[in-house]
């Protein structure tokens, strides 16, 4: 039909008719696109007549043969004999062409239907070449960095036979105490979801059939981010307005993005798991937002269900096949207890189909049956992974993620010919450069500061180094967060002697880089802390060199905002690096010595103390706010603090400066069919040429229910050269007036709003401007 088409398009001359063309050109795409998903439902109805139904619910198993890092205590058992029995649908913690090989040869030439498999990894923030963690990464605000970090992680793990990734995470996380908030975007819905759209188009591309794109997998579905306390695999409980407003925006983004899977979350929502939530997995996902990929669980949380108290494992496994879930990560269940559920018409064997079908159509999207190897090439992986090129984008990413938090007197940049002490536990440690998460790459193929700073000083001996401190004395942390290898290392020599060492190296040094922070594992899956300062030991050598009077310069890695009250104090200039990744010490360097001019921002605040938490900007106002800045009885204040964080949402400085005119509408009065324009007036007065991230927020003044002091609603990344000048103008419609009102019906009401610009949420010009019908 397609070819026939084409001769009736030379038969009648349509290349002198362009209208003619577009319209004759969308036809043929739409008949084409139709004779596809005809195609694909033909094959997988007649794979499917011919499957068992043991087959069929093996379809819905994934494994995990138990190398790399587990996310559970549980390991897959006889992984072998159930691919050949056709109880796998697919498999995760094996990496290599050989290996993968190995595995897809057993399903495809041993099995009943060779039926292939699929092959999932945590591809979190880069594969083999590693980027910044995730929260470091978002924290460039761009999203073609964004996406490519994405597109080059997919590049390489399909080189090296992977073809689904447990990515993006996209929880909204206000509380630093949840470790898992370093793989997220941070705090705001909208920022998140633009990330989210980002991740999903960087890992899939335009096809899923080319083998060097792979299937997202969004997670985790859902609120995960606001698990009670800050503790890992705690409950959640929230208003369904603030789950719609604030924490499921990114999953919906990712899904209209085009994201092939789901994860489920550990935690419940309306007391439900969310891993048999019916609510959740179909109601809201399925009908409402028309998912039509496969949802998976995390890892044994279907099993773990019991523990929530919702009965034994084939009461659960009732639950969640009837709320929704495809298939059961590790656990089991679905292996198990199906069949005699079906026998005892609990569930229905329409519900067996339904999940099969969607396991296999990933399949048919990724041409596994087509080629069940395509994703197995030696060549690639020689050729593709951690290549110059590569490499050279995560050093650029890592430098493009780092935040300035401070810059006494404009310490910062430095002198290539300055004579510096390099000190600190985390500066020439090749184990916590990849931060959390990095379960395929090296640490040893890193670049530590140390290495990074000596390559590219105008000499190596201008860098002199001493370790100062542990990253922590506490050995019961340390063996907490050791579990997968050692991260904190304590030394032999005593606290003293090391912070001895370091002053000697500081005494003949001009300036002080101390590079502290946590340890890659402090922060992560099942890291959570209740206490966000440094430890003590990085404390004390901090206080200690600042007492030599030398200019103290601290680069911060971190998985998580930290409390930095007293470093603040101390410091005469702060980086926030996070944990950067493979080229972490060239990156690093490249921002110390000025070739690269900060231009990153916060997407969390730093609180000023655990007590605060959660502390986040698009809080809403009370009745009684706080007016100053001071105390103020019977408002709404802390006796003992301040009520705003030491470092706001969208904060980061540069070595240059930028000045930001008034706001410029072009009307005081927006209706649906005309939009309005802001502009601002944005110069670079300083000395260096360097990128500025202006921010567009809106506050509505006047609601059905309550709503923020700010919420983002758009950014722009600009790069002035110094005396630049810039005009940066931002288009406001009806759609950005929107929000959930008590029904939960997304609406925009008419009414007054400020609009501000600014470099951060806290910095802003703004101006009135009236919604109306029209």
């Amino acid at each position: 039909m397609f070819q026939q088409l084409l001769s009736l398009f030379k038969w009648i001359n349509l290349e002198k008719r362009p209208i003619l063309i577009c319209f004759f050109l969308i036809g043929l795409l739409t008949i084409n696109a139709q004779s596809n998903a005809h195609k694909k439902e033909k094959f997988i109805s007649n794979l499917m007549k011919k499957m068992t139904l043991d087959e069929k619910i093996g379809q819905l198993n994934l494994l995990t043969a138990g190398s790399g890092i587990p996310t559970g205590s549980v390991v897959s058992k006889d992984v072998e004999q159930k691919i050949i029995q056709g109880n796998v649908g697919a498999l995760f913690g094996i990496h290599g062409p050989d290996k993968i090989r190995k595995a897809q040869d057993l399903a495809v030439k041993k099995s009943r239907l060779g039926i292939p498999l699929i092959f999932g990894s945590d591809v979190i923030h880069g594969y083999q070449t590693t980027f910044p963690i995730p929260l470091g990464i978002a924290s460039c605000w761009d999203m073609k960095w964004i996406e490519k970090s994405a597109r080059i992680a997919a590049q390489e793990a399909s080189a090296n036979g992977i073809n689904w990734t447990f990515s993006p995470m996209v929880d909204i996380c206000r509380d630093p105490r949840w470790g898992r908030i370093a793989e997220g975007a941070g705090e705001d819905a909208f920022y998140g979801s633009q990330v989210a759209k980002a991740m999903v188009k960087g890992y899939q591309g335009n096809d899923l059939a080319k083998n060097n794109t792979i299937l997202s997998c969004v997670k985790h579905f859902a609120l995960y981010g606001a698990s009670e306390a800050g503790r890992d695999y705690n409950t959640t409980d929230m208003s369904k307005i603030r789950m719609y407003s604030d924490y499921l925006p990114p999953y919906k983004a990712a899904i209209d993005a085009g994201a092939s899977s789901v994860m489920t979350s550990f935690n419940d929502v309306d007391g439900i798991p969310a891993t048999g939530n019916k609510w959740l997995l179909t109601e809201l996902l399925r009908n409402q937002w028309k998912f039509d990929g496969f949802v998976v669980s995390d890892y044994t949380a279907l099993n773990e269900m019991s523990d929530h108290g919702l009965g034994d494992l084939k009461k659960v496994t009732e639950q969640a096949i009837n709320a929704g879930l495809d298939m059961d990560m590790v656990g089991e269940g679905f292996l198990k207890h199906l069949k005699s559920l079906l026998h005892e018409k609990k569930i229905s064997k329409q519900q067996i189909d339904l999940a099969c079908k969607r396991i296999l159509e990933a399949k048919y999207a990724l041409g596994l049956f087509d080629d069940p190897f395509r994703y197995i090439d030696e060549h690639r992986a020689a050729m593709e992974i951690m290549t110059v090129e590569n490499r050279k984008f995560a050093r650029d990413l890592a430098a493009r993620s780092c935040v300035l938090l401070k810059n006494l007197n404009h310490l910062l940049p430095l002198d290539k010919k300055d004579k510096i002490a390099l000190i600190g536990p985390l500066a020439d440690n090749k184990n916590n450069m990849l931060g959390t998460w990095a379960v395929s790459g090296d640490p040893q193929q890193s670049i530590t500061v140390y290495e990074g700073m000596k390559q590219n000083a105008s000499s190596a001996d201008n860098i002199v180094y001493a370790k100062g401190a542990n990253i922590s004395d506490d050995t019961i942390l340390a063996k907490n967060v050791n579990v997968f290898g050692t991260r904190i290392d304590i030394d032999q020599k005593s606290s003293d002697q090391m912070i001895e060492e370091a002053l000697k190296v500081a005494a003949f040094s001009e300036k002080i880089v101390a590079i502290i922070g946590e340890a890659s594992e402090m922060s992560g899956e099942s890291s959570s802390r209740t206490n966000l300062e440094l430890p003590e030991s990085q404390k004390k050598l901090i206080r200690a060199l600042k007492k030599t009077g030398k200019p103290l310069i601290l680069v911060l890695m971190s998985g998580r905002p930290l409390i930095l009250n007293e470093e603040h104090d101390l410091a005469d200039a702060i980086l926030l690096s996070w944990h950067p990744g493979t080229e972490a010490g060239n990156a690093i360097s490249d921002v110390l010595f000025g070739a690269y001019n900060p231009s990153g921002k916060l997407t969390v605040s730093f609180p000023r103390s655990v007590g605060q938490i959660p502390v986040y900007y698009n809080h809403k106002n009370t009745g009684r706010p706080a007016t100053k800045i001071e105390f103020e009885k019977f408002r709404s204040h802390y006796l003992d603090a301040s009520n705003f964080p030491l470092f706001p949402f969208g904060f980061g400085l540069s070595y240059t400066k930028f000045e930001y005119g008034e706001l410029i509408l072009n009307q005081k009065i927006m209706t649906k069919s005309n939009s309005l324009i802001v502009s601002c007036k944005i110069t670079n007065s300083g000395d260096f040429d360097g990128e500025e991230i202006v921010q567009l927020y809106l506050r509505d003044l006047e609601a059905s229910v309550t709503r923020p002091i700010k919420e983002l609603k758009g950014f722009e990344k600009i790069l002035l050269k110094k005396g630049e000048s810039k005009e940066v103008s931002f288009t406001l419609t009806e759609q950005d007036l929107k929000f959930f009102n008590a029904k939960l019906e997304y609406v925009a009401e008419p009414g007054d709003f400020k609009v501000f610009i600014g470099t951060n949420s806290d910095l802003c010009r703004e101006a009135n401007f009236s919604f109306r019908n029209d």
